[in-house]
């Protein structure tokens, strides 16, 4: 190799079928570096992983190292891993400039002749060192003093299982790419991933939700309201948006803009959506709502009935918004972090601006279905999320109303009627 500085590394899966090979090589070519393969092992079966032997080159050490820190996300890993090297953050709010930026990979740290794992694997934030334990931190967080790992030296990432036979792939191998026309696909993707719901329910762990306001607007609120009584929804992230409509269709009868619902009662549109907005806010919060009776009904009425966790995000474009709305972006991550905490599944409903940033937190070892009706905001969120990730290209509300008759046996979806949806 024509460079002065290289590292051997070597990566196991499968590495053809998968193209993981190909996006290691053209990585490393990408940010500069140069390669050469020295050894390959092919899987002979289709459940057979591979194994291949890297030495990537770069003319300086700091390029070296962002090439070994990028193909990690493909579960690259030095040979030699060597151990972790820490340094004192300088200042709060900054890491020191070299580093080491994790991937959501399950992660383990060789510190003092010992492999620690990282917890709460989380993509591009900074790895933390305290008292023999090592944890993610975002670099908002970071405080003068922390000691930072840097450098690629003693960190390795370990790939999730992704054994073919497995019920993940079981059930989604042939079903992955997206398929609209077809009503068949989408039901058999809709039983699998109700199957796999009531699996991780089955396990105590607990189902993620986020959800943007296309579930409200297509009429498929009664189906989430059914599915967060069955306790099928025990974490909610959402933004100003969907809680906002769920709370005026409740007070109303009708989100802005939609026509009647059940009746009438609809006022003039945009009055009628700050209306809510300052109800709630008269309230206090949507839980105070709930407790006077103001708010009987919807999806935030149901969360809160089930004392299940919801989080609020908002943006610079919100009406109000609704007091419970993280309005700091930065405190509204910390909060959605926070409730993650025995999450074992998560299910994205159109919602590509709070799925994306849920995307970014979520371990790579959480199972993740991403619906949408664009294919290609399916696409981007299966690549960014989970390596168990899968997309439903659909309409949402006939998705959720097909995944809660799936999972709550007396649910039926509202027929149209003279009055409108749902009459």
């Amino acid at each position: 190799m024509g460079v002065r500085y290289h590292e051997k590394v070597e990566v196991h899966g499968h590495l053809m079928d998968t193209g993981v090979l190909a996006r290691v090589l053209d990585d490393v070519l990408d940010y500069g570096g140069d390669y050469r393969v020295d050894h390959i092992d092919l899987g002979r079966s289709h459940d057979d992983e591979s194994h291949a032997v890297i030495t990537v080159g770069a003319e300086t050490p700091r390029r070296l190292m962002r090439i070994l820190m990028r193909i990690q996300v493909h579960g690259v890993n030095k040979v030699e891993a060597g151990t972790a090297r820490c340094e004192a953050a300088d200042r709060d709010g900054a890491f020191p400039p070299d580093f080491y930026s994790t991937t959501n990979l399950e992660t383990v740290v060789h510190l003092d002749g010992q492999w620690v794992p990282v917890e709460h694997p989380e993509m591009d934030c900074g790895l933390v060192v305290s008292g023999g334990r090592v944890r993610t931190v975002p670099v908002t967080d970071v405080r003068a003093g922390d000691m930072i790992v840097c450098g690629v030296d003693g960190v390795k990432v370990v790939l999730p299982v992704t054994d073919h036979s497995s019920r993940i792939y079981a059930e989604y191998e042939a079903l992955g790419a997206p398929l609209p026309s077809s009503t068949q696909p989408q039901a058999v993707l809709v039983k699998a991933i109700a199957r796999q719901v009531r699996e991780v329910k089955a396990e105590g762990a607990q189902v993620l939700w986020v959800a943007g306001q296309t579930v409200v607007s297509t009429g498929a609120a009664p189906a989430l309201v059914a599915l967060v009584e069955a306790g099928y929804v025990d974490v909610l992230f959402t933004g100003n948006a969907l809680a906002t409509l769920d709370v005026e269709a409740a007070l109303y009868g009708s989100p802005l803009g939609l026509g009647p619902l059940r009746s009438g009662r609809v006022q003039r549109g945009s009055e009628q959506h700050i209306r809510a907005i300052n109800t709630i806010r008269r309230e206090g919060s949507i839980q105070a709502a709930v407790e006077s009776g103001v708010l009987s009904q919807g999806i935030m009425h149901a969360m809160v009935k089930a004392n299940k966790t919801f989080v609020l995000v908002g943006s610079v474009r919100d009406d109000g918004p609704l007091p419970d709305v993280h309005t700091d972006v930065v405190e509204g991550q910390r909060a959605m972090r926070a409730a993650l905490r025995g999450v074992g599944y998560a299910l994205m409903i159109a919602s590509a601006q709070h799925s994306v940033a849920t995307g970014n937190i979520l371990p790579a070892s959480i199972p993740v279905a991403c619906v949408d009706v664009n294919p290609t905001t399916v696409h981007a969120l299966t690549e960014r999320t989970s390596a168990h990730a899968v997309g439903v290209v659909a309409d949402t509300g006939l998705f959720l109303e097909e995944l809660a008759v799936e999972l709550v046996p007396d649910f039926r979806p509202p027929r149209p009627g003279p009055g409108g949806p749902g009459a």
